[in-house]
């Protein structure tokens, strides 16, 4: 029977249902994938700030995705790891952790498209203005970019999450492994129209804005790839906008997922499966996908691990 308290600070994770041989399975995929998202990201973080040729817009503007990835992740993983070892009676957390939680989740999610989203802004100039990419893309032009990116991502959840602190609190269980604006507000027993109004909004800005602006970008990518008969321009084209386009579409297939699945309560199991893989299959993919697929960056580590092993470069 559910708890009806005004304002609790202390709140109950509802968690993974998980019978006792499946935790046996998903807490290892879970742990192992934590440390994988962690290796591979501070990985790609430490090769681009010792290698001074990887000082470059392009890898400047991708460092956002690993550090995003990295925090996204930390926040959410190791708690869950933790309340799949202790039993639901158990797995309790304070509201004021669940607020930041909460932000934090939905900073993950917003930061990926605007972080994606200025990516493929860099990846238009680099092939519509090769002359101008270095006038254009100035380190000035980097720290904009890159503060754009989180400050609007910013704005955005901290409207989000502020209608829902100003919310009085009559439950104190949150029906998800970890929280969620959505969880937060459902906890609520005062009218939340406004809050679903704006998340609606929210959704709508944030998708609008990011699959629009690769939408316009790409097309204006294919529109001189095929008016340009320079091949070598083309064969670069195609390699950095498709692993791009890789990794924009995993991250988008993974969020839309969670929020298909939302609507369908029967299936709030998988829902809540599909939420902790939005966090752990882009955080995967991307240092895979786009990091190891440029030249640099695959050069850098070759040198890196020539000169740990002595073997000499020619």
């Amino acid at each position: 029977m559910e708890n009806y308290t005004l304002n609790s600070f202390t709140l109950q994770l509802e968690g993974l249902n998980l019978r006792k041989a499946s935790v046996y399975v998903v807490f290892p995929f879970f742990f192992f994938s934590y440390v994988f998202v962690m290796f591979m990201n501070l990985g790609i973080l430490v090769l681009v700030f010792i290698d001074k040729n990887l000082h470059q817009p392009v890898y400047l503007l991708f460092c956002n995705l690993p550090v995003n990835d990295i925090v996204g992740n930390s926040i959410m993983l190791p708690r869950l790891l933790v309340d799949m070892l202790r039993p639901p009676s158990e797995r309790f957390i304070s509201y004021y952790e669940c607020v930041v939680q909460a932000f934090t989740t939905h900073m993950f999610g917003t930061t990926a498209h605007t972080v994606l989203m200025i990516m493929a802004f860099d990846r238009y100039v680099a092939i519509c203005n090769p002359l101008r990419y270095a006038g254009i893309m100035s380190n000035k032009m980097v720290i904009k970019l890159t503060v754009s990116a989180w400050g609007v991502a910013f704005m955005l959840v901290a409207v989000l999450l502020g209608l829902t602190v100003r919310l009085n609190r009559c439950r104190t269980l949150i029906t998800n492994p970890y929280c969620d604006n959505a969880s937060l507000f459902k906890l609520s027993c005062e009218d939340v129209f406004v809050n679903n109004i704006y998340g609606l909004v929210f959704t709508v800005v944030l998708f609008t804005g990011s699959i629009g602006s690769m939408v316009l970008t790409y097309s204006k990518i294919t529109v001189v790839c095929l008016t340009s008969k320079n091949k070598s321009l083309n064969g670069k084209a195609l390699k950095t906008c498709s692993t791009h386009l890789v990794v924009y579409l995993s991250m988008l297939i993974s969020g839309c997922t969670v929020i298909i699945l939302h609507r369908f309560p029967d299936y709030s199991d998988y829902r809540k499966l599909c939420a902790i893989l939005f966090h752990i299959i882009p955080g995967s993919l991307n240092p895979i996908i786009y990091g190891m697929q440029s030249a640099e960056i695959c050069k850098s580590l070759s040198k890196l691990f020539r000169s740990k092993s002595g073997i000499p470069t020619f």
